[in-house]
C-alpha cells in the first residue's frame, strides 16, 4: 500500500541538524534529563502542538476494552462481542497520543512502551552471583516480557481499519542484547555475554508480534503482501532492542518519527490537513 504524504518523517534528520521543527527545543529538553517514556510522550505532545497549531492533539493514559470492542463492532457486527470485565483497559507505558481528524474523530498517531528484562550486566560488574545456588554469572531469562504481545494485539484490534500502526516498544536489558559483549568483574575476570544464547536472549520470542520483520526500523505504515493472488494487509509494531538503557533523547527521536509518519499517512488520505 502506497501513499503520497508530505514527508515530515523523512525530514527528521535535517531538523535534527538545524535544531528546528518538532526536534528543536523539546528534543533538547529530552537530552537534559533521564525521562521515562511517559514524560517523553508529553514532550512530543507539546512539540506537535507547537508545530501544527491548527490541529488538536491529546494524550490518554489508557484505552478502555469497551472502546476497542465498539470499533471492532463498527467494522463488522460479528466482531467485538465478548467482554466479561466491563472496566478492563489497556495502559501502555507511554500513553496514547491522538489527533482529531476533519470529522471530529480521534485518530491514534503514537503508542509507546518501554520494557526491561535482564540485569546480568549490572550483576556481573558488581560481582554478584545468580541462579538457584548463587554460583552462576547469568540468570536464565524469564517470560514476563511476553505480556507485551497482548497490548500489541489489542491495538491491532483498535486500529484494524487504519492505514498505519504507530506502536513502538523500546526493549532494554541483557535479554535483548543484539551483539555479544565482554563484561569485567571486580576480581578481574572477563565474562562474555553471548547475544544469541538461548539461556538469555528473548528477542525471538518478542518478534512473534512483528512477523519476524527487521527490528530497530520504523514499521508505522501498513504493509501489503500478496498471498496466492490475494492482498493481505499487515500491521507491524516497531520494536527497538538494545542491552544498554535507552536514553530519553533517543526514544524521543524514534517516537517523533512514528508520530510524523502517522500524520503523513492521515494527511495522504485527506483525513487531516497539515
Amino acid at each position: 500500500m502506497s501513499y503520497s504524504g508530505k514527508g515530515q518523517a523523512s525530514r527528521l534528520s535535517a531538523q535534527q541538524e538545524i535544531g528546528g521543527g518538532p526536534l528543536g527545543i523539546f528534543g533538547e529538553e529530552a537530552k537534559k534529563h533521564d525521562l521515562n517514556i511517559g514524560e517523553v510522550s508529553e514532550l512530543i505532545l507539546k512539540a506537535l502542538q507547537g508545530e501544527y497549531p491548527k490541529l488538536h492533539f491529546r494524550l490518554r493514559n489508557s484505552i478502555a476494552k469497551t472502546e476497542i470492542n465498539e470499533k471492532l463492532n463498527q467494522i463488522d457486527p460479528w466482531l467485538g462481542k465478548t467482554l466479561f470485565v466491563r472496566n478492563a483497559s489497556i495502559k501502555p507505558d507511554g500513553g496514547v497520543l491522538e489527533v482529531q481528524d476533519k470529522t471530529g474523530k480521534w485518530r491514534v498517531v503514537l503508542v509507546g512502551e518501554s520494557k526491561h528484562q535482564g540485569n546480568d550486566v549490572e550483576k556481573i560488574r558488581a560481582g554478584i552471583k545468580q541462579g538457584k545456588n548463587k554460583d552462576s554469572d547469568f540468570m536464565a531469562a524469564g517470560n514476563a516480557i511476553e505480556r507485551v504481545h497482548k497490548n500489541i494485539l489489542e491495538f491491532r484490534n483498535l486500529m484494524l481499519s487504519e492505514h498505519h500502526f504507530p506502536y513502538i516498544v523500546f526493549f532494554q536489558g541483557s535479554n535483548f542484547a543484539t551483539e555479544s559483549i565482554i563484561i569485567e568483574t571486580p576480581d578481574g575476570r572477563s565474562v562474555k555475554l553471548e547475544h544469541d544464547s538461548g539461556l538469555l536472549n528473548r528477542i525471538d520470542r518478542v518478534t512473534a508480534s512483528n512477523y519476524s520483520a527487521e527490528i530497530n526500523q520504523n514499521h508505522c505504515i501498513n504493509r501489503s503482501i500478496q498471498i496466492n493472488g490475494r492482498e493481505v494487509i499487515l500491521q507491524i509494531p516497531t520494536l527497538h532492542f538494545q542491552c544498554d538503557p535507552w536514553e530519553s533523547h533517543s526514544m524521543y527521536y524514534h517516537m517523533m518519527e512514528i508520530a510524523l509518519t502517522s500524520l503523513d499517512v492521515l494527511s495522504s488520505h485527506s483525513q487531516i490537513n497539515i
